[in-house]
Order: C-alpha cells, then sequence, then structure tokens
C-alpha cells in the first residue's frame, strides 16, 4: 500500500502556501519572458531566487502587521533578493487574488493527486472485501428490519459504486478546478491586453493546471464544485462507518473493527471496544459537510471582486482537503483490517423465526394463484407467527391456499436463506473487477 504524508497539515501550512505563491510568480515571469514582455535575465532571477528559504520569513510577517496585505510582504521580500534589475519584473500585471488562487490550487491539485492515490488503495481493499466475502450469507435490512437475504459482499458492491462515481467526479473535474488566474485587478486584462490570455495558459503549462476560459474574479463555482464533491466522498465514507458501528454492536456481532492488544475502549469498562475508526470519520464527516454551505455563499460576491467571498472559498477548500485526508487515512485502516463474522451473520438470518423468506414463498405460491392472493395468505401466516410467537413453518401449515399448493419438503426448501440471496455474489464479483480497473486508471493517471 502506498505510503502517505502522515501531517497533511505540512502541505497547507504557511511555508508551502508561500512556496506556492513563488511557484507561480516563477511562472508568471517565465510566461512574460517568452512572450517578451520582460526580459528573459529577469525571469532567470526570479526562478533562481524565488524559494522560501532564501527568504526572511521574520520579514515578511512584519510586512503583514504593517500592510495588511496576504501577498505584498512576500512580495516586497522577493523583491530584495532578487534585486534592483530583476525584482521590478515581479508580479508584472497580477492582482493578488491571481496569485493566491492560482497557488491555493497549486498546493491542493498535488493534494488531489495524492487523494486519488488513497482512493485506488482503499479500492483494492474493498474489491478483496468483497470477493472474501461474496457468499456470505447475513440479512438484508430495510427501515431496520429484516427484508430479505443478502450478503456481506452485496454491501460492500454498493460501497464502491458509490466510490467509482467519486473517482470518476474528481477526475472530471480538474480541468475545471485546477485552472490559472491571470485577469489583473478587474478581470479585464487592461494593463496586458490580449497577450494576457497567452500568458494565463502557459502559466497554467508550466503548473500543469489549465487556463480559466473567463478570469474574472467573482467566479468560485467551480472551487465550490470541488468542496461539494468532497463532501459527497465524506458522506459516502460516513454511511460506511455508520454501517460498521450498527454492525458491531453486540445485538448484531457481525463485523468489528481493527483492535490490537493495549487498547482501552473506557476507563471505566474495561470490556469495552469501541469503534474509534468509525466515530473520527463521522465526526471529521460531519464538520466537513458543514464548509458546503461557507462554499456556496462564497459565490454571493459584489461587482468585480469582495475580499470576503474569497477568504470564505479559500478557508472552505483548505479545511475540506484536511478533514478529507484525515477520514481516508481512517477508512484504509478501517477497512483493511476490519474482521468480519460469517457465522454470526448467518444465525441472524434465522433470528425471525424464517420469515424473512415470506416474498420467495409469496412468489412462488403466486405462480399458480397469482401474486395478491398468495401475499394475502403468506401476511396472514407471517403476522400470527409474530403476534402469537410461532414459528413460521408452523402458521404456514395452517393456510390451506399454501398446503394446498406446496408440500412440508417444498417449503423447507423454500425456506434456506443462502439459496435466496440474488445476484449478491455477480454484484460483489462485478464490483470488484471495477474496483481494481479504476484503482489500476488511478496509477495510470497519476504517474
Amino acid at each position: 500500500m502506498t505510503n502517505y504524508i502522515t501531517n497533511i497539515e505540512e502541505m497547507f501550512n504557511e511555508t508551502s502556501t508561500y512556496q506556492a505563491y513563488l511557484d507561480v510568480e516563477v511562472a508568471l515571469a517565465n510566461a512574460q519572458a517568452k512572450q517578451g514582455i520582460i526580459p528573459q535575465k529577469a525571469a532567470e532571477t526570479i526562478k533562481e531566487f524565488a524559494k522560501i528559504e532564501l527568504l526572511d520569513l521574520d520579514t515578511i510577517h512584519e510586512g503583514l502587521k504593517v500592510s495588511g496585505h496576504p501577498l505584498v510582504p512576500l512580495i516586497w521580500e522577493l523583491d530584495r533578493v532578487c534585486g534592483p534589475e530583476a525584482g521590478g519584473y515581479i508580479h508584472w500585471g497580477a492582482t493578488t487574488q491571481n496569485i493566491l488562487q492560482t497557488g491555493q490550487l497549486l498546493v491542493v491539485k498535488r493534494w488531489h493527486t495524492m487523494l486519488l492515490a488513497q482512493l485506488g488503495d482503499l479500492l483494492i481493499v474493498l474489491a478483496d472485501l468483497a470477493e472474501k466475502s461474496k457468499d456470505y450469507a447475513m440479512p438484508g435490512r430495510t427501515h431496520g428490519q429484516h427484508a430479505v437475504p443478502l450478503t456481506f459482499g452485496h454491501k460492500v458492491a454498493t460501497w464502491i459504486d458509490e466510490m467509482l462515481r467519486h473517482v470518476e467526479r474528481l477526475q472530471h473535474s480538474e480541468t475545471r478546478v485546477f485552472a490559472a488566474m491571470f485577469g489583473g485587478g478587474g478581470g479585464t486584462l487592461a494593463s496586458v491586453g490580449i497577450d494576457g490570455l497567452e500568458t494565463q495558459r502557459l502559466v497554467g503549462e508550466e503548473l500543469g493546471m489549465s487556463s480559466m476560459p473567463f478570469p474574472t474574479r467573482t467566479t468560485s463555482d467551480h472551487l465550490t464544485e470541488y468542496v461539494m464533491t468532497l463532501s459527497l466522498l465524506s458522506a459516502t465514507c460516513s454511511r460506511m462507518a455508520q454501517e460498521v458501528i450498527q454492525l458491531m454492536k453486540q445485538e448484531y456481532g457481525e463485523v468489528e473493527e481493527p483492535w490490537s492488544e493495549g487498547t482501552v475502549g473506557s476507563s471505566t469498562m474495561p470490556q469495552k471496544r469501541n469503534p474509534k475508526l468509525s466515530k473520527g470519520i463521522l465526526v471529521w464527516g460531519a464538520e466537513l459537510r458543514l464548509f458546503v454551505s461557507l462554499a456556496l455563499q462564497s459565490m454571493l460576491q459584489e461587482h468585480e471582486a469582495e475580499a470576503y467571498g474569497y477568504e470564505m472559498i479559500e478557508t472552505s477548500i483548505d479545511k475540506t482537503c484536511i478533514l478529507t485526508s484525515k477520514i481516508m487515512g481512517n477508512m484504509l485502516e478501517l477497512f483493511g483490517g476490519i474482521t468480519l463474522f460469517p457465522e454470526r451473520m448467518r444465525q441472524n438470518l434465522d433470528l425471525s423465526g424464517g420469515l424473512i423468506m415470506s416474498e420467495r414463498i409469496m412468489l412462488e405460491l403466486g405462480n399458480t394463484i397469482g401474486r395478491q392472493k398468495a401475499h394475502d395468505a403468506v401476511y396472514d401466516a407471517a403476522q400470527r407467527s409474530v403476534n402469537e410467537n410461532r414459528p413460521f413453518s408452523e402458521t404456514l401449515a395452517e393456510e390451506e391456499e399454501v398446503t394446498s399448493r406446496l408440500s412440508a419438503a417444498e417449503i423447507m426448501n423454500l425456506m434456506d436463506p443462502e439459496t435466496y440471496t440474488g445476484l449478491s455474489a455477480y454484484f460483489a464479483e462485478t464490483f470488484a473487477s471495477s474496483a481494481r480497473e479504476t484503482a489500476t486508471r488511478i496509477r495510470q493517471h497519476n504517474v
């Protein structure tokens, strides 16, 4: 399994962010040098000195206090180290948001590649789990009650199905989301003219990004889209974690989170094995989805630019990325080490005394007397079984519509839940295969 950055906050900290801004300034200088807008020598000098370790962070911090501006002190310091001949060509024709937004997206793009790799690894984990449990018969539950039998692999297949769509959304959004911006103060490119569109394209090309079709500063729908896509991913992860929490309860006893000797679940109840990984996923997921409303609010910007709108989306993106990484770390650990108890799953199928097979008996009987009459007969037997606490097979034997058409042996065969799991194994195998194919494509995509 891939090794990932363990401290994800480092990818979004001040040093990484400032370096991303510097990388954008270098790309801008290189683009403009190619176009003959600034001297080639100036671009080379800017590239040489645009390294955060060569700048004085204390001076930048002091400049932030004095100016109250998020970028200008960094440009001042870069200007100083580049010297008078090159420093004057830094940030030519750009406005602050051009650099901040493009720089942030550069950081997120690097993180995005890691996220896709994590999703690829998770898909392999889920594929293994689906194949392993494709025949583990268990109760299917609707509205919290036994419905029809299925297998645990069927359940995993539904998770894979959603994950595949999230991968598709993330990959298909890349061109829209990771777009360089260079439109100047009002998004009109007045300071550089039509050549500015080529500059923007070249900046994007150097950074491995696309180019905004219209570099207006008030547009943040593409950034909001990314936050919403991460929120959808988090919701699927939360659904999976919630299912584990449910099935871990002693009343179900069908799965258990990874556990190691010495892990303590409670200070007062020594027996406790709490679903800590799943709990983390639920908590972080709930927090993450709160940023959707903030991201949507960021789209309500006034006129040609508004600082508060940009700060809203900037915060939303950083926070959702960091929270998503935490979620993914727990997801890989949880499903990479989850324990399944197929014997308990099978035992739970018998809790209703055969009632879970009502549909099958009804349909078999319906072949001769019609579905509605069959439903009525099986319904009466099922309700008496529950109300009188008697075996379903016993109350079925009291229904003439049933016994006149089905023998006792036929009824017993029809009440075997392991032979009525439908396409559960098929779905488990099919989506396991799709998961492996997608994981392979992700690796090729990230190369």
